[in-house]
């Protein structure tokens, strides 16, 4: 395994982090169990989760992902051996069934405490705002349009003012946001440096093969805000492992079960991917280990987020921290990208 440090802080934490979103409805809790086992053994020390997982959120199962870690946690006694990370869910008709007072300070406390017990833990070493509150283009939407009818109003130092009081409890260490836009990080900069108040140290968002989009504003924001990129859907909802366009996904694969995440579904990413399929037989790499390795070799990423629903897939994914891909490489991927930019955005 491979390591880094997160910005802005001596915490150590593995190239690659173990995302959990699966466990409590594609995954059993046993499943949840050999997973963390495994990703453990093979020094992943970073575990990424959210209340408001398993997705697709509904009521029924709501944070069981969470209770997964946390009995897991109370089984193994490993919760010193784990850097963990979670997020208070955003607003709107999706999580309606959380709360619905987005992140006042109330809403912001809740969501800790209430984390907190279903993880089993005293403490949380990075906490995420899930997406923001505002009315932006995040989740697939590729270009910004304002809606005057927003009723948002800006409420970043107010949710950094409560983040301290949390941290200054020991309930949480350090803070981050996730699905964000480059406005909105660099607010969050502003309030922090002007104010003194605590850094936002990581941005979750989708980046992979098939949405590059981060690397506009936003990788600049990264490199010289020192905010390292937490990737999520590396694998763009498993499409860039082949299997779908080899028509060999199983009926319990994801986009199988959950047609309507059809952001990686596209013509134009179907066409993008079976030219990266191409690019990783011609140089004997399976897709889904060309994919990784290119996320995280990127210098903006901290940790790349993979996640599973079998060990033989967890297994492959994580033995991608072993490949380096060669500039013959990143020249083909360069030329798809170039032909076929962002399909997934």
């Amino acid at each position: 395994m491979k390591y880094t440090t997160l910005p802005h802080s001596n915490i150590r934490v593995s190239k690659i982090c173990l995302g959990t979103m699966t466990w409590g409805n594609q995954n059993t809790q046993e499943e949840g169990f050999a997973q963390m086992d495994y990703a453990l053994d093979q020094g992943v020390n970073f575990f990424d989760t959210a209340e408001l997982y398993p997705v697709p959120a509904n009521q029924k199962t709501y944070a069981e992902t969470e209770r997964i870690i946390g009995n897991w946690f109370q089984k193994t006694g490993n919760r010193d051996k784990v850097v963990l990370a979670s997020k208070i869910a955003g607003t709107g008709d999706y999580t309606a069934h959380i709360r619905t007072d987005g992140f006042s300070p109330d809403a912001i406390k809740d969501a800790v405490e209430q984390s907190l017990k279903r993880l089993k833990t005293d403490y949380i070493d990075l906490y995420q705002l899930h997406w923001p509150e505002r009315d932006t283009n995040t989740f697939g939407t590729r270009d910004y349009k304002h809606n005057p009818d927003d009723e948002w109003e800006d409420n970043f130092n107010e949710i950094l003012h409560t983040l301290e009081g949390i941290i200054s409890e020991g309930k949480i260490r350090k803070v981050g946001i996730s699905n964000e836009k480059a406005w909105g990080t660099m607010r969050y900069v502003e309030e922090s440096k002007y104010h003194s108040l605590p850094r936002m140290i990581t941005i979750q968002n989708a980046y992979s093969l098939l949405n590059r989009a981060f690397e506009g504003d936003l990788a600049e924001i990264s490199m010289r805000e020192h905010i390292g990129l937490l990737a999520y859907s590396p694998m763009a909802f498993g499409v860039l492992s082949g299997k779908y366009i080899k028509g060999n996904a199983e009926d319990t694969a994801r986009l199988n079960l959950f047609p309507r995440f059809s952001r990686y579904s596209s013509a134009q990413c179907t066409e993008a991917t079976k030219r990266y399929l191409k690019i990783a037989d011609d140089h004997q790499m399976t897709l889904a280990q060309m994919s990784l390795a290119f996320v995280t070799q990127q210098p903006f990423v901290t940790s790349n987020i993979i996640g599973a629903t079998r060990l033989d897939q967890l297994k492959e994914n994580i033995d991608s921290i072993n490949l380096t891909l060669n500039d013959e490489v990143l020249k083909a991927i360069d030329m798809v990208h170039k032909e076929i930019p962002n399909p997934a955005t």
